[in-house]
């Protein structure tokens, strides 16, 4: 039998790896920005277009490459940072595998240009699909300039994978945002399609949240400090009150190196706890520092997770922190065991020993009596003044000669009654019967011919919303309620666009925008079921959902509009319903078009018979 084990052909190989290293356009600019951080540079330009479908150049002014360098370091393995097995263990740098370029070149077209500081010129190099097309001198700036072209042009199945457009653009965004954060020191700039987006200049850590997230997040954060052997921990939290919907504004940096931890992320939470509303999640944006043997950062293709020696540890520092912060700062109750002088006892009272005050009580006093009672003293305000006859109401309480009678017997005393009038109209003797209950302020329970009906109001009222919201938007009619007062809200840049996409639609709902800002928009008008206070949780809903999923569409993406309205404004599980408002839930719900699935395609309601229920008696 002939050999059927056979190495692979690098280009193969290449685009293996490239699966691992390149999920998407996010990928690329990950690589590429962690390498100019590793080329110490200390300006950044990221220009993207389509998404980074079409071209992703990063251009940096740091120590740039040689000509031999910049050959190899389109090689599988081929790395700057690793000389032996130990090196793993005390990295100090990002990209160490060595195949980020080659996986990069293996799936597109790359253009690079770099030159060093003691040469004259620079080296450009043009790869496509691993093929080396040209390699020549050229004059260029010190520093790299990347640019990846036309990625996955090669493999067609991985292309049509990918998102659109929006959606492949926030996961650029989130990659830059990481990045910029982590390194404050250096200026970034975003440019897609051709306008800026992000322009960062050098700053501290704050600042640059400011800049990322908007002016308003500064009077947002609370500072958290903490310095121990084995974590240093710096940065900040988000006061509770301004706690979002979604995860979007949660950051570990370790090592200034961006890493997602379930297990860290419950630390944070330990420390809110109690403070959060339901459905919350807190802010945060902390740096620790540990030391570099204590981590593995290998243990990912995309060097998101590491693994800790003692995750225990990092736990409790983490969570003693952040709650020390919150307290020290005055966002949560904490005891405080320093004594405050202004409590203390005044000097003169310091030998006095604490009397019972007395109560006297005049058990004589009548306040119906014309004149008080001997030994009594009464004030003018409480003289009785005879008028009309007001004794009528107070029959038989007194008897003739001002004799006081004996209330002893409680049967002798006379109650006042009621005259009862007649009705105008004619009243039922029957009682209206009670047709729904509330089951647990989650369940609507209402009996049919057949047996009865379980409904979920919050997924049913979601698609009775749902149905309403998508007619609004595709006859384009809805009412709008005025609003006394515009309401100013504060948005990142990123979020302000996606408003701005989705405005026209919005208005269709029943929105009014009067002005937009860079971080902020003004609305003066709401859809008519729209409380003021919920606006802010619709628009945080609507741009959590584009984000993450964006159709490409317009009806499609009117459908995802109505569909986070009506999961924002649903009646929530745990609301207390009316007789009446239980009724209409099931009327509305049973006028849709669709009435057993929810936008989101979850059973809305079940029924149960009378003869499954006599089944379960036998």
């Amino acid at each position: 039998m002939a050999d059927i084990i056979q190495l692979l052909p690098d280009h193969v190989a290449n685009q293996i790896a490239a699966g691992e290293v390149v999920q998407r356009p996010a990928s690329v600019v990950k690589e590429l920005l962690e390498n100019a951080i590793d080329a110490k540079a200390t300006n950044i330009k990221l220009l993207v277009k389509d998404a980074g479908k079409t071209l992703i150049q990063v251009i940096d002014n740091g120590c740039g490459m040689s000509v031999t360098d910049a050959r190899l370091s389109f090689e599988r393995h081929a790395t700057s940072k690793i000389r032996s097995a130990d090196d793993l263990f005390q990295l100090n740098t990002k990209g160490f595998r060595g195949e980020a370029l080659a996986s990069i070149a293996a799936i597109a077209h790359v253009e690079l240009k770099s030159k060093q500081e003691v040469d004259d010129v620079g080296t450009h190099l043009v790869i496509e699909g691993s093929d080396v097309i040209s390699q020549e001198v050229t004059v260029t700036p010190v520093g790299t300039s990347i640019a990846v072209k036309n990625l996955f042009f090669n493999i067609p199945a991985r292309r049509n994978f990918l998102k659109s457009n929006q959606v492949e653009f926030r996961h650029i965004t989130d990659e830059f945002q990481r990045v910029a954060m982590a390194h404050p020191n250096v200026s970034f700039l975003l440019i897609h399609n051709g306008s800026e987006l992000f322009n960062l200049p050098v700053s501290n850590f704050r600042q640059r949240i400011v800049n990322i997230f908007g002016s308003k997040t500064n009077e947002r954060l609370v500072p958290v400090n903490e310095d121990t052997e084995v974590l240093k921990i710096s940065g900040f939290v988000g006061k509770p009150e301004f706690a979002k919907k979604t995860r979007g504004e949660q950051f570990f940096f370790v090592n200034n190196r961006f890493i997602k931890s379930g297990y860290l992320n419950h630390a944070i939470n330990a420390a809110f706890e109690g403070l959060l509303k339901d459905g919350t999640h807190a802010s945060y944006f902390l740096n620790l520092d540990v030391p570099p043997e204590t981590i593995d950062i290998n243990i990912h293709p995309t060097k998101t997770e590491i693994k800790f020696d003692d995750e225990h540890t990092l736990y409790a520092i983490i969570r003693s922190a952040v709650k020390h912060s919150l307290g020290q700062f005055n966002i949560a109750p904490i005891l405080d065991f320093e004594r405050d002088a202004n409590l203390d006892t005044p000097y003169g009272y310091k030998n006095k020993h604490a009397e019972t005050p007395k109560i006297e009580v005049d058990r004589t006093f009548n306040p119906f009596q014309d004149k008080p009672s001997s030994g009594t003293q009464q004030s003018a305000s409480f003289k009785s003044k005879s008028s009309g006859n007001w004794e009528g109401l107070y029959v038989d309480l007194e008897s003739k000669g001002n004799k006081k009678q004996d209330l002893s017997n409680f049967e002798d005393i006379p109650f006042e009654s009621t005259t009862k009038t007649s009705s105008l109209f004619e009243e039922s003797t029957v009682e209206k019967s009670k047709t729904t209950f509330q089951l647990h302020n989650k369940y609507v329970i209402s009996t049919i011919k057949s047996g009865m009906l379980v409904l979920d109001q919050n997924k049913a009222h979601q698609r009775v919303l749902y149905e309403n919201y998508l007619q609004q938007l595709t006859l384009k009619e809805s009412v709008s309620q005025q609003l006394l007062f515009p309401v100013l809200l504060h948005f990142s840049a990123h979020e302000i666009d996606i408003i701005k996409q989705v405005k026209g639609d919005l208005e269709h709902t029943g929105f009014i925008f009067s002005k937009f800002e860079t971080d902020a928009v003004e609305i003066s008008g709401v859809p008519i079921n729209v409380p003021e206070s919920e606006v802010n949780d619709v628009l945080e809903q609507v741009i959590s959902d584009i984000q993450n999923d964006v159709p490409d569409s317009h009806f499609s993406a009117m459908d995802l509009l109505a569909k986070s309205m009506a999961k924002s404004l649903a009646i929530k599980t745990g609301q207390l319903l009316s007789n009446s408002e239980q009724e209409h839930l099931v009327n509305s719900l049973f006028a849709c078009k669709e009435p057993n699935m929810s936008p989101n395609n979850k059973t809305t309601f079940i029924t149960l018979s009378v003869d499954e229920l006599d089944k379960k008696f036998n």
